[in-house]
């Protein structure tokens, strides 16, 4: 009973599950194990998972082979096996040690998700008009990439404003990812979710004993960008009393740790992003003006969607290729029509709506039927007439429930 419970719950995980025994010879296999490869039970139980699965790193560098060998399990650890079919999959595993009642290694487990679909979505993300995850073909969006790859090699405080959605964190990344400092550490604090009493502690670290739940020391994310880079996301609501701490170390890298007095040094590149207009922040007394210039060295400011209205068809297929991928749906295009309707919205969430819309759309819409306004959340397609409801799923058969759209 046991030993049937165990395997109900495994054959319910969506990750394929594999176990062996110490002569690596095959002792169970999970079903979505079963669907991703097309081996089924009795072709596999008792043989030698590598006569099988035949992985590159079979020969050597087997990840049961070094669990067993080490004891340490292996995380993310990036392979492809072959299917039934001889068609090689790419996946990602974890692998750990499995032990009999003695306490002695008996074989190891191996889980895995097959990574075909988001190989396909790095395929659509180098697509010429691609930057660095960025999709444009407009003038100022250019521009602006141009300008990244101009100030990307240098060491100076950027600045990037924009509405909300408009990707200002992806430019933060291509900035970091053209950056000489590319292979060093890239740490990401969002000011707006850290409570403001444990701020300076995350930002700068902490003592032992610097307050109540300070047990031990810490060190703060820019000691952990040292010779990198930070990115420090709605900047505009850091609070006013942490302000100074971070004119000092964007001036000459220095700080110190909350309840420590030794000033330490670090080398990091800052990037700051915010959607809030900083004028009137600074005009209201929240922001300080000298540190808004010192981080304002470069200004990038993104421009919203509704004035990149050329870019909306160019994201809209790419979304729609990206979500379909993802769903496994056949949906061969766009309608003209829907187009022409998605350039009247206004998008206020900008390209991030875009992106929500559209996933929406693909999971209303019916397979082989072209994506149709009528599929997209009420507020678009409100007072617009569609002869094509016969494209998208009645909403009693879908798998969700989201009447906020």
């Amino acid at each position: 009973m046991e030993e049937q419970r165990t395997d109900t719950i495994l054959n319910s995980l969506a990750e394929g599950v594999i176990t062996v025994d110490k002569e690596f010879k095959i002792t169970f296999i999970n079903e979505a194990a079963s669907s991703m490869t097309g081996f089924q039970k009795d072709e596999v139980i008792g043989k030698i998972c590598k006569n099988v699965f035949k992985s590159e790193y079979c020969s050597e560098n087997c990840p049961i082979a070094r669990i067993l060998k080490f004891g340490k399990s292996i995380f993310d650890y990036d392979s492809q096996i072959e299917c039934k079919n001889s068609i090689p999959i790419p996946i990602r595993l974890n692998a750990a040690l499995l032990k009999d009642e003695a306490d002695n290694p008996a074989g190891g487990v191996i889980t895995f998700r097959d990574l075909s679909i988001l190989k396909k979505i790095e395929v659509l993300l180098k697509e010429e008009s691609n930057f660095h995850g960025m999709i444009s073909n407009s003038k100022t969006m250019k521009e602006i990439f141009t300008l990244i790859e101009q100030i990307a090699e240098s060491d100076a405080p950027v600045l990037v404003t924009g509405e909300t959605g408009t990707g200002k964190e992806l430019v933060a990344n291509a900035i970091q990812t053209l950056s000489k400092r590319k292979n060093n550490k890239y740490v990401k604090v969002n000011c707006s979710v850290i409570p403001h009493n444990l701020l300076a502690s995350e930002l700068f670290g902490h003592a032992k004993g610097a307050f109540t739940d300070a047990q031990k020391e810490r060190e703060g994310r820019f000691e952990l960008a040292d010779k990198g880079t930070i990115f420090l996301d709605e900047i505009g609501e850091m609070p006013l009393p942490m302000q100074p701490q971070i004119l000092r170390v964007a001036q000459d890298g220095t700080f110190e740790r909350l309840g420590e007095s030794v000033t330490k040094k670090v080398d990091v590149r800052i990037i700051t992003a915010t959607n809030i207009d900083m004028e009137k922040t600074i005009s209201g007394g929240k922001f300080r003006e000298d540190l808004f210039y010192r981080l304002n060295v470069i200004h990038i400011i993104l421009p919203p969607l509704k004035k990149r209205l050329d870019d909306i068809p160019l994201l809209a297929n790419h979304f729609l290729r990206k979500y379909t991928l993802i769903y496994k749906k056949n949906i061969p295009h766009i309608d003209d029509e829907c187009i022409e309707n998605l350039m009247h919205w206004y998008w206020p969430g900008n390209i991030r709506e875009l992106e929500n819309a559209i996933e929406y759309a693909v999971i209303r819409n019916k397979p082989d039927k072209s994506l149709c306004i009528c599929a997209f959340p009420a507020k678009i397609r409100e007072n617009i007439f569609c002869s094509q409801k016969n494209n998208i799923i009645p909403d009693a058969q879908l798998p969700f429930e989201n009447k906020s759209l």
